[in-house]
């Protein structure tokens, strides 16, 4: 039986990151920098107008009832103008602030005069002003590698000047579900089968770790399906992620359609809910399993120079346990794999508010409610009994408690680790 943190390592270890891509800044959002974002100039260059208004010298507006020549106009466009003592300017905002100024007065601080200017109210040195380098500052890693895009990373981009990335884009995950007794959501289920809930849910999963991510499914048990679907599929991922026919019975599929492949291992692993994982790569040229591996004694199918590989896991069908093993081993390679720097869920220390037992020999991970502070500590509570969670459990979830190997009961009052599924 293989540990948990072995077989994290492992997952990770097979888990290449996606190749650095040059891509224009409208296809940047949503993907990881593959290089620190450095300024290579002052962002705004020079200081610049934050209003509409009269550009002037604090010195010369002390107070109320000060009426000041207007001797130009600036806009964003202009030439920067020298204000000369005792004047002002109009100026726009965005406009660069006239040599000599050093603050801009509101326009409904004035009477809007255009020949002379009336100014109700003092102003300090600075006021209504952006200072040069106030959004960057030549020289400055405005941010690192690792980095996931968003709407504001986009933005400092571009008021760079920007108008290309290197970026490491989001991994391809397909998400395929095995079994007979699978009905697609949406459609009434007879008697004997049940709706696919954990494709769905591995998804949305995917996709909130950073992912672009399909669903494909269910697919029966029929191993030749099967394996005609994994051909298909491919060539369309970077990571193939198999939920279900992962047991030993003889409706079980995966095992067997995947075995030729001798890429891919399934092991028990000291986990609960899980527990039996697959794990390896397989050539993304794999046509069938006849063509590339077919009787025994053949060489495996190892991908060569020119033929990439793709990532396989192999998850359990049950929801509760193929979502809580995606959190522990998939969500770290699909991050690992987009370029994140952080890998992992937080964690926080929680007192027990009820007693919860753990198998001897396994790693037991049951939904919990977590409240509190980091100044005052938190409580943690268990929602439903370990040996059977529930989907509505798991649903009303905010943290899965981490019990080790190691422990058997652990009584209230306790502090055990949580992983955090929120925030």
């Amino acid at each position: 039986m293989r540990s948990v943190s072995d077989q994290v390592a492992a997952a990770l270890a097979a888990a290449a990151p996606m190749a650095p891509l040059d891509v224009v800044l409208a296809d940047a959002a949503g993907c990881v920098l593959a290089e620190d974002l450095t300024a290579d100039r002052d962002v705004p260059a020079v200081p610049v107008a934050d209003r509409d208004g009269y550009a002037v010298r604090a010195a010369d507006a002390p107070g109320w009832d000060v009426s000041l020549p207007v001797v130009d106009d600036a806009l964003p466009t202009s030439a920067r103008s020298r204000l000369a003592p005792g004047s002002a300017i109009l100026v726009a905002a965005g406009a660069p602030l006239p040599l000599g100024a050093d603050a801009v007065v509101a326009l409904g601080d004035t009477d809007r005069g255009r020949a002379r200017v009336g100014l109700r109210g003092g102003v300090r040195p600075g006021e209504g002003v952006r200072a040069a380098g106030v959004d960057a500052r030549a020289g400055r890693v405005l941010l690192p590698e690792g980095t996931r895009l968003g709407p504001r990373h986009v933005a400092l981009a571009a008021a760079l000047g920007r108008g290309r990335l290197w970026v490491r884009p989001a991994p391809r995950v397909v998400v395929v579900t095995i079994g007979d007794e699978l009905v697609d959501a949406g459609r009434p289920a007879r008697e004997g089968t049940v709706h696919d809930a954990a494709g769905h849910a591995l998804v949305g999963a995917a996709r909130e770790a950073g992912a672009n991510a399909v669903r494909v499914g269910p697919v029966p048990d029929d191993r030749a399906v099967l394996r005609e679907v994994l051909a298909d599929q491919l060539v369309r991922a970077d990571l193939l992620v198999l939920v279900g026919g992962l047991g030993a019975g003889p409706a079980d599929s995966v095992a067997d359609v995947l075995a030729p492949l001798g890429a891919v291992r399934v092991d028990r692993v000291a986990m609960t809910p899980g527990g039996r994982l697959g794990l390896g790569r397989v050539s993304a040229s794999w046509t069938d399993g006849a063509d590339r591996a077919g009787g025994p004694g053949e060489p495996a199918p190892v991908p060569g120079p020119g033929d990439p590989a793709v990532l396989v896991v192999a998850l359990p069908g049950q929801p509760v346990a193929a979502l809580v093993s995606f959190e522990v081993v998939v969500r770290p390679v699909i991050r690992a794999m987009a370029g994140y720097s952080e890998l992992f869920r937080p964690t926080v220390r929680a007192s027990l508010t009820a007693p919860i037992s753990s198998p001897p020999g396994l790693t037991q991970l049951a939904p919990g409610s977590v409240v509190g502070s980091p100044a005052e500590g938190y409580t943690v509570t268990p929602l439903d009994d370990p040996g059977q969670v529930s989907l509505a459990a798991l649903a009303r979830a905010n943290v899965l408690i981490a019990l080790p190997e190691d422990h058997g009961a652990v009584h209230a009052g306790e502090s055990v680790a949580c992983m955090v599924l929120e925030g």
